[in-house]
């Protein structure tokens, strides 16, 4: 299949990928692509055969890859897709610019994304997912995006299309997001930069920044509105069902959940993509027959099992 693809950028066949998500499992994807930029990438696609999935992945911060792989054509964006541009209180980024990268660029010229500085990942993703933290979600700064479509084709997607949802969007199946235009509000650099700074003093207090893990593993079972906004009459948070389960600190194999923060699932050493996964599977049991609620996954799971 590879053979008759020509890009400019980086394929490679069999590539593994434990290293390049932050559990550090999983096994090889058939087809890996780094395109060196949105021609090389739209190329691709066009050329690559219908019946080949194409996974965009990000830099691997909310990914559980198991450990048989993945088939088909796994892409990743880089150099070519992290330009920041501002320009009044809209923010241009590309798809690989870093959510952290993003915030503290936007902070500097005095507009507000401060939510992202907290979040792991890129701003591909954080759309893809209506990331959020401290009440805001990437929904609510979003203006639209530019979209490589599954066929090649680019197209530009507004809000109304994305449909956001609480931790989800209505990205077209195999899409690709190229950049986003984000709308901030207004702010004082100096004052952005200690919100920030705030925000970091209070996550590395409360959560396992320094562990393996992929961020929140469920969804807080709650209620939320269409824009993907929590509804404050519902009150319970994934972490505190986990803890009501007695799941605090379970561990199967090298795989626990933190024992700082319950929702963080972590690779203590050595675990297996398998044994994640198994572990939060049965968090999810043990929730569910203690409190009645049904958690959801937040961290993404792709692949085949092993053998």
């Amino acid at each position: 299949m590879s053979e008759a693809l020509e890009v400019q950028g980086t394929l490679t066949k069999n590539r593994q990928l434990a290293d390049l998500t932050w559990l550090r499992v999983g096994g090889p994807a058939e087809l890996f692509f780094q395109p060196s930029d949105l021609d090389d990438l739209t190329a691709f696609l066009r050329a690559l055969p219908e019946d080949v999935s194409v996974f965009p992945m990000g830099v691997g911060s909310n990914l559980i890859v198991r450990d048989g792989g993945i088939g088909g054509a796994v892409i990743r964006l880089g150099r070519g897709f992290n330009a920041i541009q501002i320009e009044g209180t809209q923010v241009r980024a590309g798809a690989a610019a870093l959510d952290a990268h993003v915030a503290r660029k936007a902070a500097a010229a005095g507009v507000d994304l401060t939510f992202l500085r907290t979040i792991p990942g890129a701003i591909g993703g954080a759309v893809a997912m209506n990331a959020g933290c401290y009440g805001s979600y990437a929904a609510d700064v979003f203006v639209s995006a530019d979209v490589v479509l599954r066929d090649g084709s680019l197209v530009t997607l507004g809000k109304d299309d994305l449909r956001f949802a609480y931790r989800s969007s209505d990205l077209p199946q195999g899409a690709i997001i190229a950049s986003v235009v984000m709308e901030g509000r207004a702010g004082d650099p100096a004052e952005l930069e200690q919100r920030m700074a705030d925000q970091l003093a209070k996550r590395d207090a409360t959560q396992p920044t320094k562990d393996r893990t992929a961020g929140s593993t469920f969804r807080n079972p709650a209620g939320f509105s269409s824009t993907g906004r929590a509804d404050d009459t519902h009150e319970a948070k994934a972490w505190s069902v986990i803890d009501a389960a007695g799941m605090r600190g379970a561990r199967r194999g090298g795989a626990q959940m933190s024992e700082k923060h319950s929702n963080f699932l972590v690779n203590t050493g050595g675990a297996t993509a398998a044994e994640l996964e198994s572990l939060g599977e049965e968090v999810r049991k043990k929730v569910f027959q203690a409190t009645g609620h049904s958690l959801e996954w937040e961290v993404i799971r792709i692949g085949q099992p092993k053998g």
